[in-house]
């Protein structure tokens, strides 16, 4: 391999870079202070176009066929396109979009970022131990995310020892007896922490809970608890199912599909293609953002060259332009409306069949809908009165409704009221449980939500700990565990000392970086299971395991054969996903196969599982895995079947599972910020070129800004105001409980956002959101609503 191509821009002469055009930034040197966590404070050279009007189309293939011909074997970039996402392929590492249940598009079943993940997961470079030797762990944290992705596949387990600075090959064996040594070896189960990423599959996350709780605590924190936990909790309270209730055909027989804090044309592509068929089966399409974003104005299918040589489609018919955390406002503005035209045409509005019968809390909702002030919710929106009431009067006027969001509503302090307020609009409408209508969270990661199904959980539901219990012959532990937020703060308070994650990037993706680092640090051990290197690995406790695991693309072969493992997608789907690639190389374990054997050491004579027999065939697994859960009746024959099946969802057929098996009605007051002079109101997002915390380029082409990720996208009035254009370089602080967070060097770029609103991209901007600020009962971090100030450098 040549390491030349991967080498940071700061290691290169001064006349090589600024040949290639990039703004060289003279840093001092990382110190002990956490610097070393933060990406790197230097530039790579920012250029700006005119932000995309139109989404997918001729450029989404152009650069699918480049990243996947430049980071990938030829020959694997072309197997892999024909098998992702098919009926008995393998489901893409990216996204949870669902797949269609009829016929699949042999040659597109797939997306740019799609290929992109592929091509990231499937790269044909490799991380030897000789490049471990050469660069120590010092060297490698000044690299930016970007670059340290790009190195290449992990090959070997490989350590960091004590007062080491290179990490060094270490034997599977030996790796797994250091970890169960200090597991066993700590005075509570309690004091060790169990991340987990989305990307693990159903059998890998269920062994992995089951692991972790006959071991003796539920501390399980996982990405959920940074994205949609409070899609979970607000769903949960109201229809007693923390789940979405639509599929596909929904949305292609839906009148009224409204997207809301969601930015599909990058985070979910495939996701078009479905508003494309609702479009033209005659639905209407309302696009809620602070940000006009390309993917919901005008879509090309990039399958149909019919429709390439037409122009594509326009997909949001209204665009409202909300203020950031403006969603609860504009929502009861929308239904103050709702409610002034039922009171003057009573029985036309609100669908009171379907609130008699199956909700409860009606009189006391409409009670304070009524009492609200609708010029100040439309003010505190920041949604012109006129598109207000162009929104309500489509609510009014169509009976299927779909609501969809994202994580532009689950990351705000009320982001549990902002999901109960799509709620209770649904609700009024009776647009929960019938075709074409209900709620649509749209998850992240390929199988997040599968993984909460499968039991991470650090709160997990008795009644599933006790069919644990009847099932394998052990007493769970019942006493909550640490989510995200609590982890990072054991571990800062030396309550918890071994951290294992099971994928994921957890440094980078989670908040307040430099506490989140110093809190990794105090750990005596942490453990990455890994397909490729991250900054996660650069930060670690005073020994540090990498274990390289298979990638989605690649066969899984134990001692009965090859292996399949399954997928929830964001449905309720669960699928077959089968590796066609050979392993890159041959130290690589599955997922799977690393829990169980972790698991065999750690609790060697005091099981009551056979892990080496679940380890051998994951068919027993899914036979267990269907004597504990429910849905899974009949799991291995079902499963085999073509596109998979649908697990039960009761507000799919109105059957509602909260306690008194009603939908709730709920009172979410709208908020309120008051911004000091100075003062704006940050979010965080990401870029056309990265997923999650994984960077697959520097640009970010629908919004026009290319070869940097160091910038602040602001309203051209709010920098005259402030006294900067275009390329200054501020630094960012945020404020929160009389502490100030910094990151230093961001770039000016004039953008169509509100007034007073501000964006950056995560992980860069992670260093400013608090620890202590997170969603009221779900606990997210509100990495949507971060309040800062800015200082021209």
């Amino acid at each position: 391999m040549d390491y030349n191509e991967i080498i940071p821009s700061d290691t290169a002469s001064h006349s090589d870079m600024e040949h290639k055009g990039y703004n060289i930034v003279v840093l001092e040197k990382s110190s002990d202070d956490g610097t070393e966590a933060l990406t790197p404070e230097r530039f790579t050279g920012l250029k700006i176009g005119k932000p995309k009007k139109v989404a997918v189309g001729i450029p989404a293939i152009t650069s699918s066929i480049e990243h996947a011909f430049k980071w990938m074997n030829p020959t694997d970039a072309v197997r892999t396109m024909f098998k992702i996402n098919q009926k008995g392929g393998f489901d893409c590492p990216g996204c949870a979009w669902p797949d269609p249940d009829d016929d699949r598009s042999a040659i597109g079943e797939y997306c740019e970022n799609g290929v992109k993940a592929i091509a990231e997961e499937a790269t044909n470079k490799m991380l030897r131990p000789d490049f471990f030797k050469k660069y120590s762990v010092q060297e490698l944290s000044k690299w930016t995310d970007y670059e340290i992705g790009k190195s290449g596949r992990l090959t070997e387990p490989m350590v960091l020892k004590a007062g080491s600075n290179h990490y060094e090959p270490i034997s599977w064996d030996a790796a797994y007896a250091l970890i169960a040594n200090d597991l066993n070896a700590l005075g509570s189960p309690d004091e060790a922490i169990f991340y987990t990423s989305g990307r693990a599959s159903n059998e890998a996350a269920f062994m992995y809970q089951l692991f972790i709780r006959e071991y003796g605590t539920n501390n399980m924190p996982d990405c959920s608890n940074m994205c949609h936990e409070s899609s979970g909790k607000g769903l949960g309270a109201t229809v007693g199912l923390g789940k979405g209730s639509v599929t596909l055909e929904d949305i292609y027989e839906s009148e009224l599909v409204m997207v809301i804090g969601q930015n599909p044309g990058t985070n979910h592509p495939r996701m078009l293609s479905a508003l494309e068929k609702c479009k033209e089966n005659g639905g209407t399409i309302v696009a809620i953002n602070p940000l006009p974003e390309a993917g919901l104005l005008h879509y090309i299918n990039p399958q149909s060259p019919t429709k390439i040589l037409r122009g594509g489609i326009k997909l949001a018919d209204l665009f409202l332009q909300v203020k950031i955390n403006g969603d609860v406002a504009l929502l009861k503005a929308m239904m103050y409306l709702m409610l002034e035209a039922e009171n003057k045409a009573p029985n036309t509005v609100f669908d009171h069949a379907f609130i008699n019968e199956h909700t409860v809390g009606i009189d006391d909702f409409l009670k304070d809908l009524a009492q609200q002030d609708f010029p100040e919710l439309v003010r505190r929106s920041g949604v012109p009165e006129s598109l207000v009431r162009e929104a309500a009067q489509l609510c009014i006027s169509k009976k299927k409704i779909i609501i969809c969001w994202a994580m532009g509503l689950t990351q705000h302090k009320n982001a549990v009221g902002n999901v109960q307020e799509i709620v209770n609009l649904l609700l009024l409408r009776g647009a929960i449980g019938k075709l074409g209508a209900g709620t649509c969270p749209v998850r992240g990661h390929s199988n997040v939500q599968g993984d909460r199904t499968m039991g991470i959980w650090e709160n997990p539901k008795p009644e599933f700990l006790d069919k644990m219990r009847d099932v394998i012959g052990f007493e769970p532990p019942r006493a909550g565990g640490y989510d995200v937020v609590s982890a990072i703060r054991a571990m800062y308070d030396r309550k918890a000392s071994v951290f294992f994650a099971l994928g994921g990037n957890f440094l980078s993706a989670t908040p307040d970086t430099a506490f989140t680092a110093e809190a990794m640090r105090r750990c005596t051990l942490t453990v990455h299971v890994s397909t490729k290197l991250n900054r996660s690995h650069l930060i670690h406790g005073k020994i540090a395991l990498i274990l390289p695991c298979l990638g989605r693309t690649e066969i899984d072969t134990q001692a009965s054969g090859e292996q399949f493992v399954t997928c929830e997608n964001s449905m309720g789907v669960v699928q077959t996903s089968t590796g066609i690639l050979s392993p890159c190389s041959p130290n690589l374990k599955s997922e799977t196969a690393i829990v169980c054997d972790l698991a065999a050491a750690t609790l060697a004579g005091k099981t009551r599982v056979n892990w080496e027999k679940m380890r051998d065939n994951y068919d027993c697994i899914r036979n267990l895995i269907e004597s504990i859960i429910p849905g899974f009746d009949d799991f291995n024959t079902r499963v085999r079947e073509a596109g998979g099946f649908y697990l039960p969802n009761g507000p799919r057929e109105r059957r509602f599972t909260t306690a008194d098996k009603k939908a709730h009605f709920s009172i979410n007051p709208a908020p309120k910020w008051t911004l000091k002079d100075g003062e704006y109101m940050m979010m965080t997002i990401r870029t056309h070129d990265q997923f999650n915390t994984t960077i697959y380029g520097l640009d970010d082409r629908y919004r026009g800004v290319y070869n940097e990720r160091r910038v602040v996208l602001m309203n051209e009035k709010d920098m005259t105001a402030a006294g900067l254009k275009v390329n200054d370089v501020v630094d960012l602080y945020s404020h929160f409980n009389g502490v100030t967070r910094e990151s230093k060097r961001y770039i000016i770029v004039p953008y169509d956002i509100p007034q007073g609103d501000v964006a950056t991209y995560f992980p860069e901007a992670n260093a400013l959101i608090p620890i202590d600020s997170f969603a009221d009962k779900s606990l997210t971090p509100t990495s949507k609503s971060v309040v800062i100030t800015m200082k021209k450098v």
